[in-house]
């Protein structure tokens, strides 16, 4: 079973956006970065190199801002790991003091890495990410 992941990245100052706060775009390619490095991390060389990801739906609630030069600590946890979809969360912490900016539920589902139609997760994958 897959424990949470964790990642940091430092805040650039193309992240930045007209109000001088990382832009919500960039949250949202941090929650997918996190998601491809934990995959990664975990899954066997012959589960990456048959299954693909594409997300259903993104559900992001924004606390608080993030500005430039922060280090951001990026937290996710596969739930729950059905066949056909994953349930993965993601939690954005300033590093410095710990604060929660932003937190993400995120469905995803499988694909077939080489036809990219959608495919099942063999249980042995499932049991690796599922909490």
């Amino acid at each position: 079973m897959s424990a949470h992941f964790e990642m940091t990245v430092a805040v650039l100052p193309s992240d930045i956006d007209e109000q001088k706060h990382v832009n919500n775009t960039v949250y949202l390619r941090w929650i997918q970065d996190v998601a491809t490095a934990h995959w990664r991390a975990v899954a066997t060389p012959d589960a990456q190199k048959t299954i693909g990801w594409v997300v259903l739906r993104h559900e992001i609630d924004y606390k608080n801002p993030a500005a430039l030069e922060d280090k951001i600590i990026l937290r996710t946890w596969v739930r729950k790991a059905a066949r056909l979809t994953f349930e993965r969360f993601t939690e954005i912490r300033r590093n410095s003091d710990g604060q929660l900016l932003s937190k993400a539920r995120t469905l995803w589902c499988p694909i077939n890495a080489h036809t990219g139609r959608p495919t099942r997760v063999p249980a042995e994958v499932r049991a690796q990410f599922s909490t």
